[in-house]
């Protein structure tokens, strides 16, 4: 694309008399920046160059997570259980170094269960749609009002997204608000929003073995229609930016997902700044 388009080029600092670094050049510094942990300052970075730009965090955050897949693996089941029981790939496969270079071991097997729940009369959910995805889980807040990514997290595709509430969240939200689905409903994160002055915005599970109440559902279908601006995220960056994972190792995968959201806040501070240049 650097040797294709010029608007890399121009982005980059490059004319076309210029020498262009090569795929190596490019795999090395990204490997560097992922070694040395930089990505993680590069995003904080920018996140304070919007706000001295004046796009300061408003109006609440919402968070989600998305299934990133990535290559899928075919090995024997004693494979798989070493896998599952956190050895890493020099430990199962030491004589073969170059099948161990090539081996994903930090993604996991997640079902992906699609679509909205619907019941029966009597109350009972009708079966739905199970997909089995390989890969990670990208964490994500955004601001209700900007919808900058404002922090991340990169796990395997098993983790619990509650668990990582605490991870994404900020606190320099000029609102208190915290918009998120009934995944990151829990006694702790409850807790934890009511300690650090935070309003949980988060869905309501339905009663085990009972309809949803009208007012739960009410109030879940309010927070619904502004949590999906994060969807909207996640959107574009499958379609638009084909999000695949095609690295090994959970560190790699992060400097990918990173990256990613980081080419997507540019996209969206350049749709701002066009929107004012317009008015």
């Amino acid at each position: 694309m650097i040797r294709d388009r010029l608007s890399w080029l121009r982005f980059l600092g490059l004319s076309l008399g210029d020498r262009t670094p090569d795929e190596n050049t490019i795999r090395h510094f990204r490997n560097r920046l992922t070694e040395t942990g930089t990505l993680s300052q590069v995003m904080k970075a920018f996140d304070w160059q919007l706000q001295k730009k004046g796009y300061i965090p408003m109006s609440g955050q919402i968070v989600d997570a998305t299934l990133v897949p990535a290559p899928r693996q075919r090995n024997t089941e004693g494979e798989r259980e070493a896998i599952k029981s956190g050895k890493s790939a020099k430990d199962i496969w030491p004589d073969e170094p170059n099948k161990a270079a090539q081996k994903e071991t930090d993604a996991r097997w997640k079902l992906k269960v699609g679509g909205k729940v619907r019941y029966r009369a009597d109350g009972t959910p009708l079966p739905m749609i199970a997909l089995p995805v390989f890969g990670y889980k990208s964490h994500i807040s955004i601001d209700r009002r900007l919808r900058f990514i404002r922090g991340m997290a990169v796990t395997s595709a098993s983790a619990a997204d509650g668990r990582l509430l605490r991870q994404v969240v900020s606190t320099d939200n000029t609102s208190s608000e915290v918009w998120a689905d009934s995944a990151y409903r829990s006694r702790r994160n409850e807790k934890w929003l009511s300690d650090q002055m935070l309003t949980s915005r988060i869905h309501r599970r339905k009663p085990m073995g009972k309809p949803m109440s009208r007012a739960t559902a009410r109030a879940n279908a309010a927070k619904s229609s502004i949590r999906a601006h994060v969807e909207h995220i996640f959107a574009h960056q499958k379609n638009r930016f084909g999000l695949f994972i095609r690295t090994i190792g959970l560190a790699r995968a992060e400097a990918k997902l990173t990256l990613c959201n980081l080419a997507y806040n540019f996209n969206r501070l350049i749709f701002h700044e066009r929107r004012e240049c317009r008015d």
